[in-house]
């Protein structure tokens, strides 16, 4: 009978969860204060808290990744740290992520503060505080190296989403959002949980490199098990990061949630999905079916079909997103229709076969990159979105309307944002997009490089509707006042995509000094 030891928690690594530690501690004990502090005091104070407690955690996050690429600086390898038995994992992989997802929850808390009346908000407390175990639930997505580890921060995440997004509860389309999001967001996760059984079947363990390893020395006898659990979990997950076709609930939940809330489900819960197709590829299906061909060459069918479907699901999202996008009036939709297009954008570099080429760590940095200038574009325009919504009243494309000539410089920012979502030049979308289409050359998949150029391309004419209404249409009279919260991060998402877009090779090369596919994502052993 084998025997499994399993090394107790040591002081020296706990430090490593010093992250994750401190969202756990400070959700309880927010929402305890929350709890006791009389009604009439003003409950922006948990705000406040909140945002205190993701800004440290990203502190310890930031410390780690610096320390690392010290090390790395001076000619020392840097592994990843394995811990409880394998099944929670401190790599650059997971590191990089950690950063977007709390920067992005920072910003999401920020553009709140100030922004909702207590009649739309009613548990402001409770909106604030469960953000905290929300994005926690994406760091463990991000780190997990267990398919249980996976699940439990799957659910965290989702669970504390469905409740978010239904927080307006005088709102009828808030909670018809919510339910629908429920409903439907549990049965995706019936999916996963589906496809994670298969998996535990065909190798005995939920650990994602002994699954490989036993998938690999059966691949010969499990071959139709391995499609059928591969499918399940990417019609889940597809849902999760509203992939098409599995798309259709994301434009009622954008719109119902409140708005700081639809910027975190289109870049943090996305972000946090994306992470698990990509750890899951590359750490359970990669180089499966390995075969050689009637010329001598080495094939690997079942990793091959595998990268062609999650390819296929892309180029879907690419051309579904950006055409129904083409008659969408209302900014909250048509910003979720854009995710599904930018959902598929962020799945080519996942999906691209680089087996045949240099396994090098250029399909993460692509993919980081894009998402991180994702964040700053989305998030950026969601507060836009809110500052003019509140003036206006509604959240329609023609609220914008003579905004250069009431705001010049909320214009301008918007205008920074529509550029880079459209992959203009000089921005950060347009590195991002053209890093992954020299990624998608090099695989030698050109058919999807030119969906992604002719999607881009008619994406043109609903971003650039924006400007035309910005600069072109008059609107209502007299100045409109923007917070300093939402516009602290306005400024900041400005500075940050024009930054990524005039030095894209800094930011690259910092990732290619810490970051490589075999040492990040194949470490076999602490």
């Amino acid at each position: 009978m084998n025997t499994m030891t399993v090394q107790p928690l040591q002081w020296s690594e706990l430090s490593a969860l010093a992250p994750e530690l401190t969202l756990v501690i400070a959700a309880v004990l927010i929402s305890l204060i929350d709890l006791l502090l009389p009604r009439r005091i003003n409950r922006e104070w948990i705000g406040i808290l909140s945002l205190a407690s993701v800004l440290f955690s990203l502190y310890f996050v930031v410390s780690t990744l610096v320390d690392r690429y010290t090390q790395a600086a001076g000619g020392k390898s840097v592994g990843a740290l394995q811990l409880l038995n394998q099944s929670y994992r401190v790599d650059d992989f997971a590191l990089f992520l950690k950063v977007l997802f709390l920067v992005g929850t920072a910003f999401v808390i920020l553009i709140s503060m100030g922004s909702m009346k207590d009649e739309e908000l009613p548990h402001r407390g409770e909106y604030y505080y469960l953000l905290l175990p929300a994005v926690l639930g994406g760091m463990m997505m991000a780190s997990s190296g267990d398919l249980i580890t996976l699940y439990v921060g799957l659910e965290l995440l989702s669970i504390t989403s469905y409740i978010l997004v239904g927080m307006k509860k005088n709102d009828r389309r808030s909670t018809e959002g919510a339910f629908k999001y429920a409903v439907l967001g549990s049965v995706a996760s019936a999916f996963i949980l589906y496809g994670m059984s298969f998996l535990y079947g065909m190798s005995g363990s939920t650990n994602l490199i002994d699954i490989a390893q036993s998938l690999a020395t059966h691949v010969a006898a499990f071959q139709p098990l391995i499609y059928v659990s591969f499918l399940l979990l990417i019609v889940g997950l597809g849902f999760k990061i509203a992939a098409a076709p599995f798309h259709a609930w994301s434009p009622d939940v954008y719109q119902g949630a409140p708005t700081p809330i639809t910027a975190f489900l289109a870049v943090v819960a996305k972000g946090a999905s994306l992470a698990v197709v990509f750890r899951i590829l590359f750490n359970v299906f990669f180089g499966l079916g390995a075969e050689t061909d009637a010329e001598g060459q080495r094939v690997f069918s079942i990793y091959n079909d595998i990268t062609i479907m999650l390819l296929a699901i892309a180029a879907l999202s690419m051309v579904v997103g950006t055409t129904m996008a083409l008659r969408q009036k209302n900014v909250k939709r048509l910003l979720a229709l854009s995710g599904i297009a930018n959902a598929g954008y962020l799945l080519v570099p996942i999906g691209l076969n680089i087996l045949g080429n240099t396994i090098n760590a250029s399909v993460f940095n692509s993919f980081w990159y894009y998402l991180a200038a994702y964040l700053f574009t989305t998030i950026g325009a969601f507060a836009v979105l809110m500052v003019v919504s509140r003036v206006v009243g509604h959240e329609e494309l023609k609220g914008f309307a003579g905004l250069y000539h009431r705001s010049p410089w909320l214009a301008v920012a918007m205008t920074v944002f529509v550029l880079s979502l459209a992959g203009i030049p000089v921005t950060a979308g347009f590195f991002g997009k053209l890093y992954i289409i020299v990624g998608a050359v090099a695989a030698h998949s050109i058919w999807i490089t030119i969906v992604m150029m002719l999607t881009s391309v008619i994406s043109f004419y609903f971003y650039f509707g924006f400007i035309r209404q910005m600069y072109m249409r008059h609107g209502q009279e007299g100045k409109i006042t923007v917070g300093a919260p939402q516009g602290s991060v306005i400024v900041i998402c400005v500075l940050c995509v024009l930054v990524f877009g005039l030095f894209p090779n800094e930011v690259m090369g910092w990732l290619n000094m810490l970051f490589s596919i075999p040492g990040d994502l194949f470490t076999l052993t602490p």
